[in-house]
């Protein structure tokens, strides 16, 4: 189900969808790494809420303001509902796959979770239970507060002490613990556990008024040996069969954090990445709006449009970089720079693609009109292009814990892959033409140097492509969670580099071959060929013109 405060923007006339677009640009900037997700008629047994990557002393807190289920406390026997805390080793895949749907997560005993949430409804707590050896990922009831004095592990609230009993796999000194931090919270008679082998326990307070439960707790990395990628999920194992779950609602805050701010280990270098490739693609359009002044006779409308290209992109690059810095200082972008973001990331794209096209069919270089063709492969272009970037812009304004998140991901990488193949038609269409016609029309030498770089830029688009979409992801995957931002360090520099070499292929010079002319002497051998092959010349042969001229 959608978010409910999102609701509204599905209805609507038509007049309205400018207007609503931008609400739903604004909208999107409001969450930053600061997340706040509301789903109301859920059914889902698994809800995927986000993925972090924290240091030493980053902290995750997490706020359950509202839980409705649907199913009586009496019916409950042992606790079905929780969340669940996961850390990965190696790029961002789900660790949790369950090969039975209707096992529930929250009931095996699996290395693969590193900490349950289990909610138990009768007893109106929450078990607490930390698997394998963390000694130094510590959990607190309650929130940190707001405005920390300095990027620290937190000191225990009034209700929390330190207990003098020796924990099984706890430090042997007290001077190992941190005097800042419990092992344990103290928990009324009745319900103190005794931690086992396999794990340990810790008993949060559950409220519950008005048929609806809350509670809160935050996590702190304590060491360097607990820095990782964490998942938080929740589960709901009362719907794990279709045919028997009822549906719920939640709302629940989430607010992650590192030392230095509320980036992402991945996503720290992005501000200084964005800054520095925005300023390579000033210089480039800088320097190719020179070249194009000192060679005017050369310049045709299709170079300008690659320096549009060229400014735009850099412009959006700009606006991405102020984005992550905000979000890092502050949680949160600020809308109006948000919005031109979208905006320039949206001409950055449609530019992108047709002009790729523009250039692969020879526009302005050598004709002024566009076959049927051609113009069908815009038609097709533009429109996705367009749908592209919605799907961009959704995704950047939905949480990850949506039922729509995932659906609008898959269209993007979809449409994306689109776009991608069909700009190849326009370069293939080119080699095919200029092969038939280097044989026939008489220009040897200059169709078969515009077919050589027709095949270079055929082979410069199928690296693009396979660079920014096949190698990125396939690189986001395999580095460890604080290097995954070469994921983007890929893109922007492959992106760089095809500019360059596209630039370098079809500058305005006078030997480059796309730009020359037949000669005078080649128009003559053409139109004898031509001549000679319709008949008008049959049983004539040529004099020489000095001797008619005697």
């Amino acid at each position: 189900m959608a978010v409910s405060e999102r609701r509204g923007l599905a209805r609507g006339s038509p007049s309205d969808w400018g207007r609503r677009l931008v609400l739903l640009l604004l909208w999107g900037c409001c969450s930053g790494r600061i997340h706040r997700l509301a789903l109301t008629g859920e059914k889902r047994a698994d809800i995927q809420l986000n993925s972090f990557g924290f240091y030493t002393n980053g902290s995750l807190e997490v706020d359950l303001s509202l839980l409705r289920l649907g199913i009586p406390e009496k019916e409950e026997k042992i606790p079905k509902v929780g969340f669940s805390l996961t850390r990965v080793r190696s790029g961002s895949i789900r660790t949790y796959s369950n090969p039975d749907p209707l096992d529930c997560p929250l009931q095996k005993n699996s290395s693969s979770f590193l900490v349950l949430f289990l909610i138990d409804r009768k007893e109106h707590r929450v078990q607490v239970r930390k698997y394998g050896e963390q000694k130094k990922l510590f959990i607190f009831p309650g929130l940190l507060p707001e405005t920390p004095p300095e990027p620290e592990l937190p000191k225990p609230t009034a209700h929390l002490a330190v207990e003098t009993s020796k924990v099984e796999g706890a430090p042997e000194s007290k001077a190992e613990v941190p005097a800042k931090v419990n092992l344990k919270p103290t928990m009324p008679a009745g319900r103190q556990q005794t931690p086992s082998r396999e794990d340990t326990e810790q008993v949060l307070d559950l409220s519950h008024q008005n048929n609806t439960y809350n509670f809160s707790f935050h996590v702190v990395i304590g060491a360097s040996s607990e820095e990782g990628q964490y998942n938080l999920n929740f589960h709901n194992c009362h719907n794990l069969d279709p045919n028997k779950g009822q549906p719920f609602d939640i709302t629940v805050m989430i607010r992650e954090k590192n030392p230095n701010g509320f980036l992402s280990a991945s996503e720290m270098p992005l501000f200084s990445l964005y800054m520095v490739m925005a300023a390579c693609f000033l210089a480039a359009g800088i320097f190719w709006v020179s070249v194009l002044c000192r060679n005017t006779y050369n310049v045709y409308k299709i170079h300008w449009l690659m320096a549009a290209l060229a400014f735009t992109k850099s412009i959006s690059l700009l606006f991405h970089s102020i984005n992550y810095y905000f979000i890092n200082t502050q949680g949160r972008p600020i809308e109006g720079l948000a919005v031109m973001h979208y905006i320039t990331h949206l001409l950055k794209g449609a530019l992108l693609f047709i002009t790729i096209a523009l250039i692969g069919s020879g526009w302005a270089f050598v004709k002024y009109v566009l076959s049927d063709k051609e113009k069908k492969i815009f038609g097709i272009v533009i429109p996705l292009q367009v749908l592209a970037n919605v799907a961009y812009i959704v995704i950047e304004s939905r949480e990850e814990g949506t039922s729509d998140y995932m659906l609008w991901k898959e269209i993007l990488f979809l449409v994306d892959l689109i776009c991608c193949g069909t700009i190849l038609f326009p370069v293939v269409w080119s080699i095919r033409h200029l092969q038939d016609a280097s044989g026939t029309d008489g220009k040897v030498a200059v169709n078969l140097a515009k077919l050589k770089l027709f095949r270079h830029y055929y082979i410069m688009v199928i690296c693009y492509v396979y660079f920014t979409r096949i190698i990125a992801i396939l690189l986001r995957v395999a580095v460890p969670f604080q290097w995954q931002w070469l994921h983007q360090f890929l893109v922007e520099a492959s992106t760089l580099a095809f500019f360059v070499l596209t630039g370098y292929k079809f500058q305005p010079a006078g030997d480059n071959p796309y730009l020359q002319l037949p000669q005078e002497d080649e128009e003559d051998v053409q139109m004898e060929q031509v001549m000679t092959d319709s008949g008008f010349r049959e049983g004539l042969s040529k004099v020489n013109q000095t001797s008619s001229g005697r």
